[in-house]
């Protein structure tokens, strides 16, 4: 009985100790980490289609067609 109670007296001392505080923060450093490898990818594909570029150039088209 004494062993029991001990156990369970040690089970909630534990369960009091463990903490999640820092499961935030690395959860928050996971979807960084995921958001700057999309934009790694993203920057890598831009650079070698030259779309930005081309975008970019049909925009300032049509803006000067507007204006003349």
């Amino acid at each position: 009985m004494i062993l029991i109670r001990l156990l369970i007296t040690l089970h909630a001392w534990l369960a009091q100790r463990r903490s999640d505080r820092g499961q935030a923060t690395a959860e928050y450093a996971l979807i960084l980490l995921g958001a700057a490898a999309v934009a790694m990818l993203l920057v890598s594909w831009v650079t070698k289609t030259n779309r930005i570029g081309n975008l970019l150039d049909a925009v300032f088209r049509h803006i000067t067609g507007l204006v003349s």
